[in-house]
């Protein structure tokens, strides 16, 4: 045991801050249901950036999110110093006694100074982060050179403190709210939809280098359609990704419902909710999947399928046996391609939908 773990009974409230994209948003989601299932009296607070905070809004162990918006840059260096200081201000009055900071960012060491906590706890960044940094927390611990799914590497920081996870409390939870599940069910109403008799297909991701070939994805969707599957498709609202859709869709022999670029992140995850599995790529809308319990048939490419997988679901990763993969490179020599996806061949796909769909 920990010979300096906290003590949880002096802890009345604590910030979790997660300042990066969604789906790393949604991979915290464990830390705050761990810390409130050790410690129930305990008010967690989240720290996102605006646009992803739909991805823990609605989570029974937050208290309170509090945002940053990454327009304020844009409004002028005055406008950003009255917004910072706002938050600032917001972040005081809590009276936080413990931060856990998830991220490199400088901020969250400049906030463990600035909000006095008696506690905080990072990871240790060697080479990266000095003084400040290790200054700035009375807690820092390390990874393993070995690659280790990202919420475990979250769920560390806890470990840390001396609070132990069990397996069974590490599950993602994504709650989509009564809103967004009463305008799904009526879509799917009028779609003649029931619930688990279609599958869920979201070929794309922001970054197209983690992409599937759109021809592979029209070659399965036939596939699934004549097999007598009912087949949702859905992106991004981003001209990039609604034009990706478009190239699967002119392939189809037979109809299935486009719902690309309509659905809000919270309307996703009750789509996928009902879905018989659902299919994809290294994206938000695959860590959605898993945190609503879905099955999962993940393409993997250049990014780690070990740190970045669909977790504690039914699921199915499908990856290439190139020797160079994981790269974490912008395809191929930076060309936007990358071979170890585009080589996927589409009946390894098709199996593992047959073998994963409930």
């Amino acid at each position: 045991m920990l010979n300096d773990a906290i003590d949880l009974t002096a802890v009345r409230r604590a910030l979790v801050i997660k300042l990066r994209h969604h789906g790393d948003v949604l991979l915290t989601s464990p830390v705050f249901a761990v810390l409130k299932n050790h410690a129930p009296h305990i008010e967690t607070d989240a720290l996102v950036y605006a646009d992803t905070q739909e991805m823990l809004s609605l989570h029974p162990a937050i208290s309170e999110i509090h945002v940053i918006d990454r327009s304020w840059k844009k409004q002028g260096i005055l406008a950003q110093l009255r917004h910072e200081g706002s938050l600032l201000r917001s972040l005081q009055a809590r009276h936080y006694d413990l931060v856990i900071h998830l991220t490199e960012s400088a901020r969250g060491a400049w906030l463990a100074h600035r909000l006095g906590a008696r506690w905080a706890v990072a990871r240790r960044y060697p080479g990266k982060r000095g003084r400040f940094w290790r200054t700035s927390f009375t807690h820092l611990y390390d990874i393993p050179a070995k690659p280790r799914h990202t919420v475990d590497t979250h769920l560390d920081a806890l470990r840390r403190l001396g609070i132990y996870p069990a397996t069974g409390e590490r599950e993602l939870l994504l709650v989509p709210g009564d809103r967004a599940e009463e305008s799904v069910n009526a879509l799917l109403g009028r779609e003649g939809l029931a619930t688990r008799s279609f599958v869920h297909v979201h070929p794309t991701s922001r970054w197209m280098f983690k992409c599937w070939h759109p021809d592979n994805f029209a070659e399965l969707i036939n596939a699934l359609l004549d097999a007598g599957e009912r087949v949702v498709i859905t992106s991004a609202p981003s001209d990039q990704e609604r034009q990706y859709v478009a190239t699967i869709l002119v392939q189809l022999r037979k109809s299935v419902i486009d719902l690309s670029g309509q659905l809000s992140l919270k309307q996703l995850a009750a789509l996928t909710a009902n879905a018989r599995c659902f299919v994809g790529v290294d994206s938000v809308p695959m860590h959605i999947a898993a945190a609503m319990q879905t099955p999962v048939v993940a393409l993997f490419g250049p990014s780690g399928d070990l740190e970045w997988g669909p977790w504690q679901v039914r699921s199915r990763v499908i990856t290439s046996d190139h020797t160079c993969r994981p790269c974490g490179m912008d395809g191929c020599a930076g060309s936007k391609v990358s071979d170890c996806l585009t080589s996927i061949p589409v009946e390894r796909v098709l199996r593992a939908v047959q073998e994963v769909r409930r």
